[in-house]
Formats: C-alpha cells, structure tokens, sequence
C-alpha cells in the first residue's frame, strides 16, 4: 500500500480534504491520517472517524491497512 493510493481513495470521498499521510513503519501497513474537510460539520469525532474508515472500508477488512492512527477536524 502507498500512501498516494490512501490519498486518492479519501479525495475521493472527501473532495476539499486536506490530507497528512504517514508511513509509521514504512511497511506500507501501519498509517497516521490527518484530514481536514466540511464534511466533518457537526458530526462528533466518532462520526468523523466512522466516515474516514467507511471510506477505507475495503483495505481495513482485507488489513491492507493493519492500523490507522486518525485525525480529523474541519478547515
């Protein structure tokens, strides 16, 4: 997994993110994730997260993407 292919699955589902996307062990399994977009507006953290991870849903049950460190928060 490479960290473009995360980008572009997430701008996909959040075309105005801002995104910061980490390699933690350079293994290509183990992600931090900062994201940034108004599709988060007045949704709690767990709402947002949940919204993240729906959008990555295919790589987390197949754990392509083993573990994902999130951050989200509006622009």
């Amino acid at each position: 997994m490479h960290a473009d292919q995360i980008r572009e699955k997430l701008e996909a589902s959040f075309p105005d993110a801002i995104l910061s996307i980490t390699d933690l062990t350079g293994g290509g399994d183990h992600w931090q994730v900062s994201i940034q977009s108004a599709a988060f507006m007045g949704k709690s953290k767990v709402e947002q997260h949940q919204l993240v991870y729906k959008a990555l849903e295919e790589w987390l049950k197949t754990q392509e993407i083993h573990a994902l460190a999130l951050t989200t928060s509006l622009p």
